[in-house]
């Protein structure tokens, strides 16, 4: 049944690519803002077989988002309900199909590991923040088993001292309840293996995207401020909701 489910699962996802491929590129050949990749992504997310359940209240305004990382899910629940745009290392750019999907959404690609590329990171990120998308960073950096945080690396931060234009930092916090360890993505789990045993998971998987208080970063002393805020705030909500089940490892 495992197998079964993967592959409807694939079959959908397949089928909402698509569903938004040609309407996209027609919206790209007219030179408007596409609102297909937002529309892909949620349809992504259903197709996995996640369902997403908003808690709080996203900020109207301009906002970058900060949350934890679980699971490869949480860009497809995240980019669905919000239409971020989202950070990630230049290694994703090569991949096929998804690299170019990604860039779709106007992913922003960052060289994680080359000396001296800080500066050019921070320009294109500024650039960015220029325009009305929101931005979603995973300063955690990895993905982690969803009971806690690990520590944020503050660097990208540092673009919203001063910010570019009037925006609010938005905490979130990405919860999977008590499927938080089935889903999560361990350091040394194979992406491919992950995919195999998520997309092969039996029933629905609730994904609650918890919208905490947003914050001026133009009030913040420095990048570390901004990182240790949001921290804290993310690490309260992931105590306050925990599930007894959350915590017990995910099954061979």
């Amino acid at each position: 049944m495992a197998s079964i489910r993967r592959l409807l699962r694939l079959a959908a996802l397949a089928g909402s690519l698509l569903i938004c491929l040609l309407p996209h590129l027609l919206w790209r050949i007219m030179r408007r803002p596409s609102p297909w990749p937002r529309r892909f992504l949620a349809l992504a997310a259903r197709s996995v077989g996640a369902r997403v359940e908003i808690a709080g209240h996203p900020h109207a305004g301009d906002m970058v988002l900060l949350a934890n990382h679980v699971s490869w899910i949480d860009i497809l629940a995240l980019g669905g309900a919000t239409g971020a745009a989202f950070v990630s290392h230049d290694g994703v750019a090569r991949w096929p199909v998804i690299g170019w999907l990604a860039a779709q959404n106007n992913t922003l690609f960052v060289a994680r590991e080359r000396r001296g590329a800080l500066s050019g990171q921070l320009d294109a990120l500024r650039a960015a923040l220029l325009g009305h998308q929101p931005v979603a960073l995973f300063p955690e950096g990895t993905t982690s088993d969803g009971s806690g945080l690990l520590p944020f690396k503050p660097s990208l931060l540092a673009v919203l001292l001063p910010p570019p234009r009037a925006v609010m930092i938005q905490p979130l916090h990405i919860d999977y309840g008590a499927d938080t360890a089935a889903i999560a993505w361990h350091g040394d789990e194979a992406a491919g293996a992950n995919a195999k045993r998520v997309l092969g998971r039996k029933g629905p998987l609730v994904v609650t995207l918890r919208f905490l208080p947003p914050f001026d970063p133009a009030a913040c002393a420095d990048r570390k401020v901004i990182a240790a805020m949001a921290h804290e705030r993310i690490g309260q909500s992931i105590s306050a909701h925990q599930h007894p089940s959350a915590c017990a490892a995910p099954p061979v």
